[in-house]
């Protein structure tokens, strides 16, 4: 939580805004408590334990687990360096950023369903491979997981080091390092990497956290024997025995573990190396690497651009055999046959739940205490599905599962995280000047409010919005659990879809997971290009 320039209202409405601040996070984020209660009740029994260290899935299931989120964190961290070292500062940093939107409006399950089209044993680069001779790979740990992870998440590892990269002192210092006979890539070794990445230490977490619990994904791309704990944990979860149940409960509690581990561990290496990756030894190097990096870069780009294409091929083709490289035949049919109510209640569940987010989040900025902020964070640096079952165990026994509000709430706990990333720095950056300029002609609180800071805010206050409206859309486990299985969304047609469905109808879904958020973007964006036009100072 920041320090943020707020607007001092008359004490009786100021504490009328605080309750309504505190209300409305507390709605969504202290009810998990009880429910992670209830999810901890079977753990306390020592039979419970000895059944499931007993149980010969939950080690090999582990294993893969710790196999693609190594693979993942570290590839997307290794990724989202390479680009910051290669392109920044430059115009190839500024034309990647202006790319980056597209490429993080992508749902995980859209990129792993066309990631699944793409790399499977029957995708395009396996009928390529067999028009050239070459042999399919068996993946039984999950090291295509880890890697469709790694791309996926250092864009937005990327987006969280592009507002590091936005101080105005780390230009200054790489040209004195330049102007002292260091290489460009030397150069932001020694200065910039030290100053980088403590400022993504807890994004590093975030990431870790969404590639140890990811289920969907896991479920798309993973391996089904061993699956991942993740998965074994939601396979058990599902299960109607109570015992079952149980280990469940403690794969998930398993999973705690493993964060805790992996980040203690990532902790310590850094502190151990953190002196030695950098020495200042006073020997030049003049290498530049922006080509390589820029070809790295552009490989990256090119990878979601195809993973969209095959979508998007998939689509509309009728009749598409192995090993063409091809449809021989195309055809609009899946699309005409597509049922549109997954896309509706999406899109009200997203629509729904974004406005009601953007206002808490406004609220708790404003009124909010920054003390006791840190709890929103959690959702972001812990595994979801323990939060899942919280959520649950809440609503079964208030007997609000399987409605529409239970759904709405569910989806909030991630919202909020995200959506405060967005807006935070921007409440932050808000010059006091202005707000003092206009009390000073005489205006309320709650006008300086309404008429001049939080249109000054309109573009991040936009930003925020799609952001979560994509983050709705992109909820597997919330809608699953909270919904009771009753609302079907593009998200959970596309995961059913993936085990064995038609990959025509599988492609049309993903590709409406990715056209809902990318149209909230182009609105967002739109709407703050017009709002500049019409008030110079917005633009």
């Amino acid at each position: 939580m920041v320090e943020t320039v707020r607007c001092a209202l008359k004490p009786g409405r100021a504490l009328g805004c605080k309750v309504l601040a505190w209300s409305g996070v507390g709605v969504v984020f202290f009810p998990v408590l009880p429910g992670l209660g209830f999810m901890l009740e079977p753990t306390l029994s020592g039979q419970n334990w000895v059944s499931f260290w007993g149980d010969d899935q939950w080690f090999p299931a582990m294993l893969t687990t710790l196999i693609s989120s190594a693979i993942g964190t570290l590839g997307a961290l290794l990724l989202c360096l390479s680009i910051v070292l290669g392109l920044y500062p430059g115009a190839g940093w500024q034309r990647y950023m202006r790319r980056l939107p597209v490429l993080l409006a992508m749902p995980h399950v859209a990129f792993a369903a066309g990631s699944l089209l793409l790399f499977s044993p029957t995708g395009w680069l396996a009928r390529l491979m067999a028009a050239s001779g070459g042999e399919n790979l068996y993946d039984p740990y999950g090291v295509g997981l880890g890697m469709t992870l790694a791309l996926k998440e250092s864009w937005f590892l990327l987006w969280v080091a592009s507002a590091q990269l936005k101080r105005t002192d780390l230009q200054p210092q790489l040209l004195i390092m330049r102007s002292l006979g260091y290489g460009r890539l030397q150069s932001s070794w020694l200065v910039l990497l030290p100053q980088l990445l403590p400022s993504l230490g807890w994004a590093i977490v975030a990431v870790l956290a969404y590639n140890i619990s990811v289920v969907d994904v896991a479920i798309i791309l993973g391996p089904g024997n061993p699956p991942t704990l993740a998965v074994l944990a939601w396979q058990w979860l599902n299960d109607a025995s109570p015992a079952i149940q149980a280990k469940g409960m403690m794969a998930a509690l398993l999973l705690i573990a493993l964060l805790a581990g992996f980040s203690l561990a990532g902790y310590l290496v850094w502190r151990v190396w953190r002196s030695r990756l950098f020495p200042h030894s006073g020997q030049r190097y003049l290498a530049s690497g922006t080509q390589a990096f820029s070809w790295l870069a552009g490989l990256m780009t090119l990878v979601g651009v195809m993973v969209l294409l095959m979508l998007l091929v998939w689509s509309l083709a009728s009749i598409w055999f192995y090993p063409a490289l091809l449809p021989q035949r195309w055809s609009l049919a899946a699309w005409q046959l597509t049922d549109l109510t997954p896309l509706l209640t999406a899109l009200m569940l997203g629509l729904t739940t974004s406005l009601c987010a953007l206002v808490m989040v406004v609220f708790w900025l404003e009124w909010g205490t920054s003390r006791y902020g840190f709890f929103l964070w959690l959702p972001l640096i812990l595994p979801a599905l323990p939060l899942v079952i919280g959520q649950y165990g809440v609503l079964l026994r208030w007997g609000w599962d399987g409605t529409f509000i239970a759904v709405a709430w569910s989806h909030l706990l991630w919202m909020i995280p995200y959506m405060l990333l967005v807006l935070a720095p921007a409440y932050r950056q808000v010059d006091p000047r202005l707000l003092l300029s206009a009390r000073s002609l005489g205006l309320p609180a709650w006008q300086v409010l309404l008429w001049v800071k939080w249109p000054s805010l309109l573009r991040p206050l936009l930003s925020a919005w799609a952001i979560g409206f994509s983050v709705s859309i992109a909820q597997y486990l919330p809608t699953l659990y909270a919904g009771a299985g009753r609302f079907a969304t593009v998200t959970t047609e596309a995961v059913a879809l993936s085990s064995g469905g038609d990959p025509r109808t599988l492609a049309v879904q993903a590709l409406l997971q990715f056209f809902l958020p990318a149209m909230v973007f182009l609105v967002a964006v739109l709407s703050g290009l017009l709002a500049g036009y019409y008030r110079q100072g917005l633009r």
